[in-house]
């Protein structure tokens, strides 16, 4: 076990030139970073990236729980930084505050999980579209609802593209499955990580064949 006095040795002679950095070295020294951060009570969101069959997720936390989770195709970076501005500045990737949403969302896409008991953050959405993105948890695994059929449950039956603009605009997708909500005939509509992606999470949970995703097999 290193201690923070060789730590900070190491870190000198990295801002010295006299020594290079290796994997092992930055990985110890951003988890020292991660763990005083925590003590310090100064980190606001922790993100993580894991890989899925539907590609690179970004997850990222609060202390209240799941804020946000991101597809490869809405630029990572750019999450980040939106996160940054309208959240909190202090952010840093800690993987440890994920791991229970890393868990379920491998169980998911592995069949063995049909919902989540997440702790969630619902911050980045208030007004009609928090009301939509409350509901779309109660469609059932495997069972779809269209966008007409939601308006009407939520209480508004004019409101068809509102429910739409909630759905696209959804800060949790996966988790709060957006992905059940069709159009009336039946047809994808819109979705935040691409059809493709809308696609297969609608096959996995249909007990379909395995599908070929960016990073592997759905099934």
């Amino acid at each position: 076990m290193t201690t923070d006095t060789e730590d900070e040795r190491e870190v000198s002679d990295l801002l010295a030139g006299t020594a290079l950095p290796t994997a092992e070295t930055m990985e110890r020294l951003h988890r020292r970073l991660e763990e005083s951060a925590e003590r310090a009570d100064v980190l606001d969101i922790a993100y993580t990236t894991i890989d899925s069959p539907v590609g690179t997720l970004l997850l990222a936390a609060t202390e209240r729980g799941l804020l946000r989770v991101a597809y490869e195709n809405e630029d990572l970076d750019r999450v980040l930084d939106r996160l940054g501005t309208i959240v909190s500045p202090r952010i840093l990737r800690s993987p440890g505050r994920l791991d229970a949403a890393a868990f379920e969302i491998d169980e998911y896409f592995g069949r063995t999980r049909t919902g989540f008991d997440l702790d969630l953050d619902l911050s980045l959405s208030n007004g009609f579209r928090r009301i939509v993105q409350a509901h779309l948890p109660r469609i059932p695994y495997g069972a779809t609802e269209s966008y007409k059929r939601v308006a009407e449950l939520v209480g508004n039956p004019k409101a068809v593209r509102a429910v739409g603009s909630a759905c696209a605009t959804n800060p949790l997708p996966i988790v709060v499955p957006c992905h059940r909500v069709l159009r009336t005939d039946g047809t994808l509509g819109g979705y935040i990580g691409g059809l493709a992606a809308k696609s297969a999470l609608l096959r996995l949970e249909a007990g379909g064949p395995p599908i070929e995703g960016s990073r592997g097999l759905i099934g």
